[in-house]
């Protein structure tokens, strides 16, 4: 089961589960903006493809909660 954290690696913007993210095969998360402009959809951590998150149905919040653990670079993430 998908983690669905709650902010970008790059810039720390708010991922809210049903909203849009961009994710890798180690579920690395970033928000789109900085997925297609800075990342150019490569994965900063890993070198994998970033791909739209998929959504979890919310009447499955209750039972499967999205993760409240924020993974942020300090450094940010480079072009």
């Amino acid at each position: 089961m998908l983690e669905m954290r709650p902010g970008c690696e790059c810039c720390d913007r708010d991922l809210p589960a049903d909203g849009d993210a961009r994710i890798c095969s180690f579920e690395c998360t970033f928000c789109p903006d900085c997925a297609d402009t800075v990342l150019k959809n490569k994965c900063p951590n890993c070198g994998g493809e970033l791909i739209a998150r998929p959504k979890r149905a919310k009447a499955l919040w209750a039972k499967y909660p999205p993760s409240a653990k924020r993974v942020v670079k300090s450094e940010g993430c480079a072009a």
